[in-house]
């Protein structure tokens, strides 16, 4: 499996550099794109890095906020032929604590090659798009916030999916942000490599070690490998590193790596 980082907060490699996340990934099968960045830089990643996006088949939005899904009208625009999944709650509209708007462009739903889901959807004997069922943790919020009618409600991030690739013996799964919690994601998934952001960023590596020790006990336990950026904080992934090892890389936009 291939996977190229074509949105990402930082670059090594010239590439444009926002805070947003996309990948695309080629399977035996499958032109893949998960999420979308924050804008249409993703577009000019990918030309600048030999990435044909107009033959992506597939593409999957993590969840509902502006840094995963504000390149999506960009997007369907430039590709034909690709459906997009994503869960039915994603263009819910969403808030973070300062109570500024971090959904996604409301224009975009309705679109007819968006397909909303609303629990496991198995694509193929290689693709399963997958939600949480089971919390070993409470899921912790930051104050963002959801809109339902005329009241806000503490978010609990029922619009996240994953996507989880199956190749010969091997189980990959992506994840935007893992708001439900990374742990959450270790104990309730079984895979072989995960790849996708921690949402570590707020957490203090002074003040929350104990959070981010637990963190990397979990880590080490799942015997995995880990590939991470986005959310999950450059600190916050230096301090597991050290802790974790050789199985915890990071990425950023213009990156290249392969998973077998």
């Amino acid at each position: 499996m291939k996977v190229v980082v074509l949105s990402e907060n930082t670059s090594r490699s010239g590439c444009l550099s926002e805070h947003g996340l996309s990948l695309y990934i080629e399977t035996a099968r499958h032109k893949i794109l998960f999420d979308f960045g924050a804008s249409s830089n993703f577009i000019a990643n990918a030309q600048r890095l030999g990435v044909n996006l107009g033959l992506v088949d597939i593409a999957f939005l993590s969840h509902g906020h502006y840094d995963h899904g504000g390149g999506l009208l960009a997007f369907l625009d430039i590709n034909k032929i690709a459906t997009v999944y994503m869960h039915e709650l994603a263009f819910e509209p969403h808030y973070n604590s300062r109570n500024e708007y971090i959904g996604l462009d409301q224009t975009v739903d309705g679109h007819p090659r968006i397909i909303k889901v609303r629990d496991d959807t198995r694509i193929d004997d290689e693709l399963s798009f997958v939600t949480l069922k089971n919390h070993k943790q409470p899921i912790v919020t930051h104050g963002l916030r959801v809109k339902r009618g005329p009241y806000m409600e503490n978010e609990k991030f029922e619009h996240e999916m994953y996507l989880m690739i199956h190749e010969e013996y091997s189980y990959t799964l992506f994840s935007g942000c893992s708001h439900c919690g990374l742990i959450n994601l270790i104990y309730d998934f079984r895979f072989d490599h995960f790849v996708g952001g921690f949402h570590f960023m707020k957490y203090d590596v002074l003040w929350d070690e104990e959070e981010l020790l637990e963190a990397a006990q979990a880590i080490r336990n799942a015997c995995a490998d880990f590939y991470t950026g986005h959310c999950t904080g450059r600190e916050q992934f230096l301090f597991l590193k050290d802790e974790v090892g050789e199985r915890l890389h990071d990425f950023s936009a213009g990156d290249t790596f392969f998973i077998e």
